[in-house]
């Protein structure tokens, strides 16, 4: 059998993983000295509260090696091969781990994808990933694959407050405090592996039009899924897929989750988004 394994920043709920045959590692979150395990003892609901509450920001404690090594002994001892698809190297010293793991195992059947990617641009390739299984496809082919599509995930999103880029030094408090007088929405993205600022509008219809343009600019690859995000604001996210949807031409399917702990600390409640796979560049 082929297991798929990843970490809890991927953003899938338990219900979602155990219908796609997939095991997800969990994180430790920190609020101050109290120690949550990410999607197991602090649910969606219960960590934007409380992050609405706090004057400073919680904090996430990667995996260790034996975290990762503990998770897929059992499936390694059975014969299983093993894809594990981890968050961005650049984001997370996690996937450090994995390799060191990977080592520790001194199995060549533990196969390793750096996603590159974090929430549900990871969970993007989690289910393609699924999707691979399912027809058949070697740990090995399934790897190959990943490898050749994630530099082409594709993750934008409106920020909806300044607040949480300011508590986390991203930017400064004059420029959050004249930022929200005047309206402004950023725009993040993943970019090579790491969370930046792409772009910034005023007003969030005006923001999801910038967004539009940019997928525009490097159209989704219908062969595969587009899946939109939010956090802890489903309405918003509605009114980003009214949208987006018109324009797609006829993608695989179509997904939405909700963003948890690693994302949603640093942008805050209200930010929307999606993540495809890019059309791959012709070679005139």
């Amino acid at each position: 059998m082929i297991q798929i394994v990843t970490d809890s920043t991927c953003d899938l709920d338990q219900e979602t993983a155990k219908a796609l045959g997939i095991h997800i590692i969990p994180m430790t979150l920190y609020f101050g000295e109290r120690s949550f395990i990410d999607g197991v003892t602090l649910d969606r609901e219960t960590f934007y509260d409380m992050l609405a509450k706090t004057d400073k920001l919680p904090t996430t404690s990667q995996l260790n090696p034996m975290d990762i090594l503990d998770a897929i002994s059992p499936f390694l001892e059975k014969g299983d091969d093993v894809v594990g698809i981890f968050l961005s190297s650049r984001l997370s010293g996690t996937f450090q781990s994995a390799s060191i793991a990977a080592a520790m195992s001194e199995s060549s059947h533990f196969y390793l994808v750096d996603s590159l990617n974090v929430t549900f641009g990871l969970a993007l390739l989690v289910r393609i990933a699924c999707r691979l299984r399912d027809e058949g496809k070697s740990a090995a082919k399934i790897t190959e694959t990943l490898e050749d599509l994630k530099g082409r995930v594709r993750l934008v999103a409106v920020v909806d407050t300044l607040k949480y880029l300011q508590m986390g030094g991203r930017i400064s408090a004059a420029s959050a405090v004249m930022g929200n007088l005047l309206g402004i929405n950023p725009l993040v993205g993943v970019v090579d592996g790491a969370v930046e600022a792409i772009g910034k509008a005023r007003g969030r219809k005006s923001a999801f039009r910038h967004l539009l343009t940019l997928c525009g600019q490097d159209a989704p690859d219908v062969r595969y899924p587009v899946y939109f995000g939010h956090t802890h604001a489903p309405d918003a996210m509605t009114e980003l897929q009214n949208l987006v949807t018109p324009t797609l031409d006829s993608p695989a399917e179509i997904f939405a989750a909700e963003i948890g702990s690693v994302i949603g600390t640093h942008v805050g409640p209200g930010a929307t988004g999606l993540a495809y796979i890019a059309k791959p560049l012709t070679v005139c």
